[in-house]
């Protein structure tokens, strides 16, 4: 997100400042949709992480339910397919959201004039 706050090309900034334009009006109008790409792809690599450390979370805390506590009951019983079926819903779960996150990615793009 930094390097897209920081990826307007100098010429641009030089234009704002030239306008007499706040920084506030450079943020709005130039950083902010420029750092707008990193935002969705770090927003994606947010969801798939936040999921896995929500399952690793559940493992020590003896939860009774989620799938962290359905892989430990599944390990602790010899279970594969248990532990296999956890894994298979959190892997579509994590699909779906980062779907999702493209979706609002495509939209917020289109909606600036951008195209991918």
């Amino acid at each position: 997100m930094v390097k897209g706050l920081r990826s307007p090309d100098l010429m641009h900034l030089d234009l704002m400042r030239t306008y007499n334009a706040s920084r506030m009006q450079v943020f709005w109008k130039l950083r902010w949709p420029s750092a707008l790409p990193f935002l969705f792809a770090s927003m994606k690599v947010a969801v798939a992480i936040s999921l896995v450390g929500a399952i690793v979370g559940e493992l020590p805390t003896g939860a009774v339910a989620g799938l962290g506590a359905r892989m430990l009951t599944g390990s602790y019983y010899g279970q594969t397919i248990q532990i296999w079926s956890a894994l298979v819903v959190a892997s579509f779960l994590a699909a779906s959201l980062v779907g999702l996150v493209g979706i609002a990615n495509r939209i917020a793009l289109k909606r600036m004039g951008m195209t991918q």
